[in-house]
């Protein structure tokens, strides 16, 4: 029977699967994999490691690999590395958008976004992207992320915008002073992990006015600058990631507020990515 490898990778975490005719067989997570970061032999050296091994008793007729980096310039370098553990003809190797698409629309027309860390979208026809605004990293873009929604929330911290003790209560609580906050930011790798890293707190503190303003005109802003660009008014709008998935509540309103449909909410693309490969 035909055994099928589909994982989904970012920067820092992998999460693998193997199906035979749409059921789990075997699934767990590694290292992230992201030829950004990777030269070919050191993402082939992480799959001989890591990942070989606890699936070198499978059948696999096929692979599908997603992941955050895979543009089609670095697609053969990953397919090329994949290979040289799993010998199989069908490697095929596709973007984190193209993951929430094919999760989230399948082979039916529909608008994808990935609200996470950084945030992305696209207008999807079925079979291929038609539309899509680049999401120009949290500097520039990436409105609604978790990188955003965190910078926006230290920012007000430090202007003292938001409503009194809540600053206290947020620098007491991750350990931080404004010279910490200026170092991991400005100075120290990854200031969008960090950033986002401070989501937990909104979650916590949703009630109030202050941080629900942060949630909501971040959310504003990524429907206005991104979405209402694409055919909206025909189609749902569909959501994978952490932020989407924990703010969905607000993420819901907004849309309501501004006549948009939602349509599927999903914190991991991985089941929907099984059901399309399943056909």
């Amino acid at each position: 029977m035909q055994e099928i490898l589909i994982a989904d990778s970012g920067a820092t975490k992998s999460d693998w699967c193997l199906t035979r005719n749409g059921e789990i067989i075997h699934r767990f997570s590694g290292k992230g994999i992201s030829p950004v970061y990777q030269t070919q032999e050191e993402i082939a050296e992480e799959i001989r490691l890591h990942v070989y091994p606890l699936l070198k008793e499978a059948n696999i007729e096929a692979i599908y690999f997603y992941g955050a980096g895979c543009i089609p310039e670095k697609t053969g370098l990953v397919r090329d590395a994949i290979r040289q553990s799993f010998p199989v003809e069908t490697v095929q190797v596709y973007s984190d958008l193209i993951a929430a698409t094919h999760s989230l629309c399948g082979r039916k027309s529909g608008i994808a976004c990935i609200l996470g860390t950084g945030s992305n979208s696209c207008e999807w026809d079925g079979t291929s992207i038609v539309n899509q605004i680049s999401p120009l990293g949290f500097i520039l873009g990436d409105e609604g992320s978790g990188a955003v929604l965190g910078k926006n929330l230290i920012g007000d911290a430090l202007k003292n915008q938001l409503t009194e003790g809540l600053k206290e209560t947020l620098l007491d609580e991750y350990d931080l002073t404004p010279a910490l906050v200026i170092d991991k930011v400005y100075r120290q790798p990854f200031p969008n992990r960090f950033l986002a890293s401070l989501c937990p707190f909104l979650l916590n503190h949703i009630e109030d006015p202050t941080i629900r303003r942060i949630i909501t005109r971040s959310f504003s802003a990524f429907f206005e600058r991104n979405v209402m660009q694409y055919d909206y008014q025909k189609n749902k709008v569909n959501f994978v990631g952490s932020i989407a998935w924990y703010f969905s509540d607000p993420l819901k309103e907004v849309a309501a507020e501004k006549g948009i449909e939602i349509g599927t909410i999903s914190q991991s693309p991985m089941p929907g990515l099984i059901e399309y490969h399943k056909l």
